[in-house]
């Protein structure tokens, strides 16, 4: 999960996800090198955080939205 430290749907995003037990690496876009651009890449050359990759699939989550999130990451949650 791509994010930001200032970036309030990525902390729900986090929280979302720590509740259901599902791991993730998060990569803070603003700190690793080339992070930002793959985000921007993935996007239409926008910074939406939190931007996922889950499954072979890249996609954003901002403004956060649980039914998204629980849609595309059907096969993680418990």
């Amino acid at each position: 999960m791509y994010t930001t430290t200032w970036c309030p749907d990525c902390r729900m995003a986090k929280l979302f996800l720590d509740r259901r037990g599902i791991a993730y690496d998060e990569v803070n876009i603003e700190t690793t090198p080339g992070a930002a651009q793959l985000v921007m890449a993935a996007n239409q050359g926008k910074r939406k955080v939190p931007t996922f990759v889950a499954g072979g699939e890249t996609f954003h989550c901002s403004p956060f939205n649980q039914k998204l999130l629980e849609g595309k990451l059907a096969r993680w949650l418990k």
